[in-house]
């Protein structure tokens, strides 16, 4: 099987900049570090109550690395504005709602069809790869092949959450319904993204499907971090991956 891409999430080493405000840490160093340490992609999401990444953080990010930037977002009319002057490599549209503490389930793509088709045209005029962020589920991927979406990232929360729980029959269950899922997205035509909640426990099942050609990742390594330096969480990260790769 071909490398595994791994892209990685700056969102909260915003998150503790804002915590105590100032300029400090800076989540364009971390992009730059992440880059330096070999990640093959950043992500970040600008929220619409902006907790996290803002809006100058996300022209300077575009603006300092060299490695593609993937701009998560929801789907209004405020972020393809933004997007669209941002300019990044790739869009991510996720579903977003202000009470949640982080992304909550698959975006609704079957439902909204008309609406989806629409907003991600000029993004794909504008030269991004527009990415849809789902639940496994095969009605949703069929849905975003559908409306010009180049990718689907799958959500794999609910696995992660059941490893890390212990709850093993829970674990192999949503493993066999992201396997599945990224097979259907790949018969759709669709390039196959996992993430959300992976960890080192986590990582070796998704690393292993022959169809998911990238992760992304931010929380738990942005954590790790803190401890091994992000150079050193990211190698150990990428180390995993490859040996189920392999």
């Amino acid at each position: 099987m071909d490398r595994l891409r791994l892209g990685i999430n700056v969102d909260h080493v915003a998150t503790i900049r804002n915590a105590r405000g100032g300029a400090v840490p800076d989540p364009v160093r971390a992009a730059l570090a992440a880059e330096a340490a070999g990640a093959d992609g950043i992500t970040a999401h600008l929220r619409e109550d902006r907790r996290h990444i803002r809006d100058a953080d996300m022209a300077a990010i575009r603006e300092a690395i060299s490695i593609p930037l993937n701009f998560e977002m929801a789907a209004t009319e405020e972020m393809a504005r933004i997007a669209l002057e941002v300019r990044p490599h790739a869009v991510c549209l996720v579903p977003e709602r202000r009470e949640e503490r982080t992304t909550e389930g698959g975006l609704e793509v079957a439902g909204d069809r008309d609406r989806l088709t629409a907003y991600i045209a000029p993004l794909t005029q504008m030269g991004a790869r527009v990415s849809l962020f789902v639940a496994a589920d095969p009605e949703q991927i069929a849905a975003a092949a559908q409306v010009g979406a180049a990718v689907v990232e799958l959500h794999t929360g609910s696995y992660c959450d059941a490893v890390a729980e212990g709850r093993d029959d829970d674990a192999a269950r949503e493993c066999a319904r992201l396997a599945e899922g990224a097979q259907i997205a790949a018969k759709h035509g669709l390039e196959v993204h996992a993430g959300h909640g992976i960890t080192y426990d986590s990582v070796a099942p998704i690393a292993a499907m022959p169809e998911v050609v990238e992760l992304n990742i931010g929380h738990f390594l942005i954590g790790e971090a803190v401890f091994r330096g992000l150079d050193g969480a990211m190698a150990e990260m990428r180390r995993l991956m490859d040996a189920a790769r392999a």
